[in-house]
């Protein structure tokens, strides 16, 4: 069975979609913290009124992972990803008819709606890699799609640099893209997804590839309620506060760029463009790394926690970043973060289909993007009005913390799951 090879190549098509899914998601999420230093000036926000915005993104998010998770787990992916990116895509354009009368509580409502219909993102996209991919291959292809997630936040500062211009006029119109965008993905989604076992497009090798180290599942349902206690939820959920840390890049960067640098919307394109395909080459070596290490041999625990460590220490320079004079050093130290974040990221989740039956991955994931929606919550509260009480010394503590928490993150996941031991369709552990 492992020199079995592939007839077809289906998955990768499947693959393509999430990329392209994922990619619209940030595009979107991106927007208002690239906008936002235009906005600020535009509507009179505070740094507080600003966070308090995030902070609506963020509960709302918090909530929709786990009402959006665990229905994904019982609609399924053809499904459920539809509800959740027609979701945003509606929200994601009521920003762009916010009057300035009511700014604060208008973008706060539409980016409560547009986190909780984000939320469905990734749970959809990492079930829909449990099913269609073996063990050996889901890192990589985590990271493949998780790199889509830079492409949007490089798209986004490029799509508002051609649009907006510096005085705010125009800054409707990237909101209104989304739309269409979306409507074209779910088209081609609801003609394209089935089940890799029920599609006339996935030969008989590609199946048998697909399945080659799955475990066979009942079709009963498990409740979120019934994941929430074991070890795996857990370490999962914790190694996710470090989604602070990426909040803290993809909607507080542009402001600080801004704050610190004098970066605005004619010249934030390379900035971001630089920070964010050192994120995605991060994501995609990442997720390679780990398969690699399997394929030679490695037991899945040592392979995933050694390419967890490495992106743990990758990421420690970051610490520096307020304390630099260059703009340009400033730029790669939160690109080399944000690189080490994404392998990070595309390692994790692999962890809970690595340690879950498929038919539990959305929830599980719902409920560990919760925890890191909460941190970012908190994070966002204490930011915002920090800035507003000592100015940009908040930024030095801020970037010591995001250098710093991944080390201790990972001492805690290793504490909670000292073994990755799988759990089979019923949540019993695997014993072979």
């Amino acid at each position: 069975m492992t020199n079995l090879k592939p007839n077809t190549s289906y998955r990768f098509r499947i693959l393509a979609l999430l990329m392209v899914a994922t990619t619209i998601n940030y595009f979107d999420r991106s927007l208002l913290g690239v906008l936002v230093p235009t906005l600020q000036k535009l509507f009179g926000w505070t740094n507080s009124d600003y966070a308090n915005i995030m902070i609506a993104f963020k509960v709302a998010y918090a909530l929709g992972m786990l009402v959006i998770g665990g229905l994904i787990d019982r609609l399924g992916t053809k499904k459920g990803y539809t509800l959740s990116i027609g979701i945003w895509s509606v929200f994601g354009m009521l920003h762009a008819f916010v009057r300035p009368a009511f700014s604060v509580l208008g973008f706060g409502v539409a980016r409560a709606g547009l986190g909780f219909g984000e939320s469905g993102n990734f749970p959809a996209a990492v079930k829909t890699v449990a099913e269609w991919f073996p063990k050996k291959d889901r890192a990589f292809a985590t990271g493949l799609f998780n790199a889509a997630t830079s492409v949007g936040a490089i798209l986004a500062p490029i799509v508002v640099g051609l649009i907006v211009h510096e005085n705010g006029d125009n800054w409707q119109i990237p909101f209104l893209i989304t739309g269409a965008l979306s409507a074209i993905w779910v088209w081609v989604w609801l003609r394209t997804y089935k089940k890799p076992e029920e599609h006339p497009k996935v030969g008989a090798q590609e199946l048998a590839y697909i399945q080659s180290d799955n475990e066979p599942e009942n079709t009963e349902r498990i409740s979120w309620l019934k994941v929430l206690p074991k070890r795996q939820t857990w370490a999962f959920a914790v190694a996710k506060i470090t989604d602070a840390v990426w909040y803290f890049y993809m909607f507080w960067g542009a402001k600080f760029l801004a704050d610190a640098f004098d970066v605005n919307l004619s010249n934030i394109g390379l900035p971001f463009f630089v920070m964010y395909v050192l994120a995605d080459g991060g994501s995609i070596f990442g997720g390679y790394l780990s398969g690699a290490l399997m394929r030679k041999g490695w037991s899945l625990n040592k392979a995933r926690k050694l390419t967890l460590l490495l992106c743990a220490i990758i990421i420690l320079p970051v610490s520096f970043v307020a304390i630099t004079t260059s703009k340009w050093v400033a730029v790669f130290l939160i690109g080399l973060g944000a690189a080490g974040h994404q392998a990070w990221g595309a390692n994790i989740y692999t962890l809970v289909s690595d340690t879950m039956p498929k038919k539990a991955t959305a929830s599980v994931v719902g409920i560990g993007s919760m925890v890191g929606a909460i941190a970012g919550i908190l994070s966002d509260k204490a930011l915002g009005s920090l800035l507003d009480q000592a100015g940009n010394t908040a930024y030095f503590w801020t970037f010591l913390i995001a250098g710093s928490l991944y080390l201790v993150v990972l001492g805690v996941v290793h504490l909670i799951l000292p073994t990755m031991a799988g759990l089979d369709e019923n949540l019993n552990p695997i014993t072979s």
